[in-house]
């Protein structure tokens, strides 16, 4: 077999089928190989092997279909590639061209994909082939199939998190107290690994980018409007900017015109400029506007009035007061509103004389029952989604067809329903205009996690015992009132995008939102058999009403995060929700309130952004114009109107909005220098040298001696080896939020690995000043033969000019035997973790100078804390070491130790108050918290560190980071009795997995109420993959003798679940722990506000 020209290493690889003799192996180091079977008949010629693409680390790899790929990666983005085949050699350069033409001409989203992901597929040297097994030379080239490539989605990873650092983000505001501080700060992570190895800015709030803001106060809600000239154009435009602009203020309206500048045209036009405005709109594909305000509505050609209605008819009972518009929903050509003495009024368009008459649908006059929220919801298309869940569907389509073809309108425009919620918590959609009913729920407001057609129902037996025993729970909490719960709003809204469902939301009065995802439920066939005995048996109208229903409609209930919940909902109804289309190219909604967040649609999935950086938001509308493309306008409780736009940089699908910026490298540690605000991180690129040099660097140089080459053969040393090597990157955030700059790069000798990079305060002890300096800790790994040696590296960061030669400038450098694995500035020395010992150092300017040590670590120091003057250190081998430092007789001390044994992965102080815990995570994925305890018996006269709390996490936790804990609403009514409050930590911390969580100090009262609450929820929640709770937070040992420690941290992961429970079992478990819902569910949203760091 002839010598091939490319050698290929595969172990670890993932290989899939694509043709039926075409398999794909992804390697290690991240190539696409291609494995030809070339077969005659049941013959097996040769298998080929051919190098195609460079693509990420995979870790699984999957064909789908017969035209696409999964590549899995743990290490990088995981990629859905399309791949097409061809035949011959000729059609190679010509598909190659293709591909890269392909992937451009993507979807918008993908575009934006490929120049942020280093994950993508590069194009390798073709014509790298090997050919395995070959019996004869023969000429089957030519039927060589070739394979283009291209990149159809990507699901961003923000793993594995080796470590973190906290820093300002680039727009942060200097002013900002409180919750509003917590937005100006961002997440700095290293994740991936080589070639897919990436920096993550993770940003948990969304801070759009200000272009103006003005001051107007006393504003109650704004919108913007289009205004079409010509009749013909019906299509609507998506790049049609705005052209009005109204601002309703309490008494009166202003109204703007939107072309180059905002410039105020209050009294030239014909608005209702008099009153507050209530809504405003566009009707008739854009050609007409509509303004409603609380007695009346007006139609506008552009700024001329074309007709003025007045609504609300004085009521017969209440004598001389007339009942006013409350709130508003447009659709296109109907509006709908809801009045004050909760009845519905329906404005009814005609899009041939483009005027509108006031209907009162006739089912709401008779009927008693008082509307507490309703909305339109237009189910566009020509496919509306709805008309799938009818029985006769074939129907219904006809019927429309016939009705908008008179119009010489597109042909079908898709229907509208009206969703109305009563005050009894009913759930009504009704067909627009004949208010028909075709959905009914029953219990909307407690939140089921099904809803379902009440007609569906099988016997009405059922019915009966569901309501009596529901009856009954709500009196055992009769302590909790809900009867004046409701519904205050409603939106129904389907978004734009291939499969998608309609969503349902409603806020009620105490600020819960319900979010409910439509499906299409194919019942069984018994089920409608009993359904139509049963309209046989009542009456026969009711089984014509019944052929018209939505009866395979169904809503599962969908989580939400709990910080989105109002602190005290308002009395006065503001619109919350409003849905936007397109802002910066995202589709969702943003809800405004004293909580404002961000919903933003992602395939069919929810993803929750708050907006904390302005405090209470009351009013929200879309703009886009000449100087603000598909941005936002928004106005803040304090009277600011604020024009923006999203920041395009973060890909918004995801938990929280992430940056990626590909290093091309590995990246190891990261740090922050706060004063120049730059990064610098530990990033390692694997390099290929000669075999020879390799060996030749393995070698001790102080020993002198000479490579013996001679048994190696003389190609071996000609081969190349891969190894690491690292520098010391400074990198600079952009202003513009583009790639970051590398301002300065700190190279490593040869074999000599960065170990630590971390930036420190030390006391020069001549000039008696502290100066801020960036230190490193390396280690020269050179194989076992050669003892271990380190060196300590000082460097201060100059002036940040223009030439980076400058930016940094060495002023220290000593070699220490042992590895330097950590280093920290403790009250103005260095402390500096050498091999088996920490020694700590004095700094003179020129000079670092021993002047106390303790032979600590047994093994190895892998994480090295700092508060005041004591010490946590953590061994990889040995667990934690808790010391302290005495500046009189300068000696290190050894307080106390944990004395199993544990491979420690990270550790951190955590103070609550007064009380100081030591913390630590190991390699069996669990968290334990230690304190120290000097006069408890079982403390060994104060030798052992007692345990206080341990949890299964479920992930190898890497870094630990001490963050200062917000104060909240309950924390400040108990304030007098002590400052224990303010100082309170958590410690947010980064995972393997790419998972990212948070551990808080609980007051002993909430703790209590919670753990009852966690005890029941175990019972009450169905299981995450059939894990239970208790078992799987169990500490895990592996075997190991291990003594549990108290159960004293809860599982808000766990706890979450309480809001997603049915309202009648949340009253009901808290009436069982003797507490009561709103007590819970206040405790769970201190927590988060508290804990919201980003």
């Amino acid at each position: 077999m002839p010598r091939s020209s490319f050698s290929v290493e595969l172990d670890v690889a993932n290989a899939t089928w694509l043709l039926t003799d075409v398999a794909l192996v992804s390697t290690k180091t991240g190539e696409l190989l291609l494995l030809t079977l070339v077969y005659d008949g049941r013959v097996v010629y040769r298998i080929d092997l051919s190098k195609s693409k460079a693509s990420v680390l995979t870790s699984g790899i999957t064909t789908i279909g017969n035209s696409l790929f999964f590549l899995g990666s743990r290490l990088g983005d995981s990629l859905l590639v399309q791949f097409t085949c061809g035949l011959g050699s000729a059609i190679l350069s010509s598909g190659q061209k293709e591909e890269v033409g392909d992937i451009e001409g993507d979807a918008p989203p993908v575009k934006r994909l490929r120049r942020s992901s280093s994950d993508a597929l590069q194009d390798m040297v073709s014509g790298d082939e090997i050919s395995l097994y070959g019996s004869a030379p023969n000429n089957a080239d030519s039927t060589q199939k070739t394979f283009s490539f291209a990149v159809r989605d990507s699901l961003i990873n923000v793993g594995p998190l080796k470590d973190f650092s906290y820093g300002l983000r680039i727009n942060a505001d200097a002013n900002a107290t409180g919750v509003s501080k917590q937005s100006n700060y961002e997440l700095v992570c290293c994740s991936g690994h080589g070639k897919n190895g990436a920096l993550c800015v993770l940003r948990q709030s969304i801070r759009p980018e200000m272009i103006t803001e003005v001051e107007l106060p006393g504003c109650t809600g704004i919108w913007t409007v289009y205004h079409k000239n010509a009749r013909g154009q019906l299509a609507t435009d998506d790049n049609e900017y705005h052209a009005y602009l109204i601002i309703s203020l309490e008494a009166r309206t202003m109204v703007l015109e939107t072309a180059d500048l905002l410039t105020e045209v209050t009294e030239s036009v014909d608005y209702f400029v008099q009153g507050r405005t209530l809504a405003a709109g566009n009707l008739f594909g854009r050609r007409r506007v509509v303004q409603v305000f609380e007695r009346g509505a007006r139609i506008l050609d552009g700024s001329f009035m074309t007709q003025d209605l007045t609504v609300g008819v004085p009521n017969s009972e209440s004598g001389s007061e007339s009942s006013t518009v409350l709130s508003v929903s447009i659709a296109d050509p109907y509006v709908l509103l809801r009045m004050t003495d909760g009845s519905i009024r329906l404005l009814v368009g005609d899009p041939l004389t483009c005027t509108v008459s006031v209907y009162t649908p006739p089912s709401f006059e008779t009927s008693k029952k008082f509307v507490s929220a309703c909305t339109l919801y237009h189910d566009k298309g020509p496919e509306p989604w709805l008309r799938k869940t009818s029985t006769d569907a074939w129907l219904s389509t006809g019927i429309s067809e016939a009705i908008d073809g008179a119009d010489g309108a597109p042909h079908d425009q898709g229907d509208i329903y009206c969703v109305v919620c009563y005050e009894s918590g009913a759930l009504e959609i009704l067909d627009v205009p004949n208010f028909n009913c075709v959905f009914s729920g029953e219990k909307f407001m407690s939140g089921n996690p099904l809803l379902v057609d009440a007609f569906m129902r099988e016997p009405a037996k059922d019915i009966e015992v569901t309501n009596r025993s529901s009856e009954e729970v709500t009196g055992q909490g009769r302590k909790e009132s809900t009867q004046n719960m409701k519904v205050v709003e409603l939106a129904m809204q389907r978004w734009a995008g291939q499969h998608s469902r309609p969503f349902l939301f409603g806020i009620l009065s105490d600020g819960t939102i319900l979010c409910y995802h439509a499906y299409l439920y194919e019942g069984a066939e018994s089920n409608s058999r009993v359904e139509d005995s049963a309209s046989v048996q009542n009456s026969g109208g009711l089984s014509s009403i019944s052929a018209s229903r939505l009866r395979n409609l169904r809503f599962v209930r969908v989580p939400l995060d709990t910080y989105a919940r109002e602190e005290t909902p308002s009395g006065s109804p503001c619109q919350r929700i409003t849905i936007f289309k397109n802002i910066g190219g995202h589709q969702g909604l943003f809800l405004s309130g004293s909580r404002p967040a961000w919903f933003m649609v992602f395939r069919e999935r929810l993803r929750v952004h708050p907006q904390l950086c302005d405090g209470c938001i009351v009013a929200f509308t879309v703009l886009h114009n000449v100087n603000c493309n598909h941005g936002l306008i928004y106005v803040t409780s304090q009277g600011i109107l604020k024009i923006c736009q999203l920041p395009s940089v973060s890909s918004y699908d995801n938990y929280w909005p992430v940056q990626k910026i590909p290093l091309k490298g590995t990246p190891h540690q990261v740090t922050y220098f706060a004063e120049k605000n730059l990064y610098p991180l530990i990033v390692s690129v694997p390099v290929s040298k000669p075999l020879n040099q390799v060996l030749s660097s393995l070698v001790d140089q102080e020993v002198g001696h000479q490579v013996e080459n001679h048994n190696l053969g003389s190609d071996e040393q000609h081969r190349t080896y891969t190894v690491d090597e690292y520098e010391v990157r400074i990198l600079e955030p952009e202003k513009s939020g583009g790639p970051w700059q590398t301002k300065a790069t700190i190279p490593m000798q040869s074999s000599e690995n960065a170990l630590t990079v971390r930036v420190v305060t030390l006391l020069n002890t001549i000039t008696k000043e502290n100066e801020t300096l960036l230190a490193i800790g390396t280690a020269y790994v050179q194989g076992e033969d050669v003892a271990a040696r380190g060196r300590v590296l000082l460097f201060s960061v100059g002036k940040n000019t223009d030439n980076p030669q400058n930016l940094v400038s060495e002023v220290y450098s000593k070699e220490l035997k042992g590895a330097i694995s950590a280093l920290a500035s403790l009250q103005g020395h260095l402390l500096i973790a050498s091999g088996p010992k920490i020694i700590l150092h004095n700094w003179t300017g020129t000079e670092l100078n021993g002047i106390a040590f303790f032979d600590a670590p047994p093994l190895y120091v892998v994480s090295l804390n700092i508060v005041k003057n004591f010490i946590l250190l953590g061994d990889i081998h040995k667990s934690i070491y808790f010391l302290s430092w005495k500046e009189q007789g300068s000696q290190l001390s050894l307080l106390a130790k944990d004395f199993g044994s544990l491979d420690c992965f990270a550790t951190e102080f955590l103070i609550d108050g007064s009380t100081l815990s030591l913390i630590v995570s190991d390699d069996q994925k669990n968290i334990q918290i230690f304190y120290y305890a000097p006069k408890m018996s079982e403390s060994w006269k104060g030798q052992k560190l007692l345990s206080r709390a341990e949890f299964h996490v479920g992930a190898h936790v890497t870094k630990f980071l001490r963050l200062q804990m917000l104060s909240t609403s309950s924390d400040r009514s108990g304030a007098a009795q002590g400052s224990d409050k303010t100082n309170r930590f958590a410690l947010l911390f980064g995972t393997l997995d790419g998972s990212i969580g948070c551990i808080a100090p609980l007051d002993e009262l909430t703790f209590r109420r919670l753990q009852s609450l966690q005890r029941k929820l175990v019972d009450a929640v169905p299981h995450v993959a059939g894990l239970n709770p208790r078992s799987f937070r169990q500490f895990h040992t592996n075997g190991k003798a291990h003594r549990p420690g108290p159960d004293s941290i809860v599982d808000c992961e766990l706890l979450c679940n309480y809001e997603m429970l049915p309202l009648e079992e949340q009253l009901e478990i808290a009436n069982q722990i003797g507490t009561t819902r709103s007590q819970i569910l206040s405790n769970l949203t201190d927590l988060s506000l508290g804990t919201s760091f980003l």
